[in-house]
């Protein structure tokens, strides 16, 4: 869990623990703007009928296409952070087998 001293501390990265509260603060900007084109839609259909069905119809592809995208972008942060987790622990096992034994 992100602790207050780990802001001052740079062994731990904190990006990974916040990602997730970004990821439903995008969700919720994506949803409000999508609610925001229906509604768009819906008053555009009092002057055209076809025109204002296609905005509905935009808007509820833009809410899929955003949360889809957030959900990427977002695990391609976590992935990032992983694999450079990874490559820490391979370097401590090279490290540790290079070692005289004696």
């Amino acid at each position: 869990m992100f602790q207050f001293n780990d802001l001052f501390q740079w062994d731990r990265f904190i990006t990974p623990t916040i990602i997730k509260t970004f990821y439903w603060l995008v969700i919720a900007l994506v949803i409000l703007s999508g609610i925001s084109g229906i509604f768009g839609g819906l008053l555009q259909m009092a002057v055209s009928p076809f025109a204002g069905f296609i905005m509905v119809l935009m808007a509820i592809a833009g809410v899929v296409a955003g949360i889809v995208f957030s959900r990427i972008i977002a695990e391609l942060v976590l992935i990032i952070f992983r694999i450079n987790e990874h490559l820490g622990a391979i370097r401590e096992q090279g490290r540790s087998e290079a070692q005289p034994r004696f």
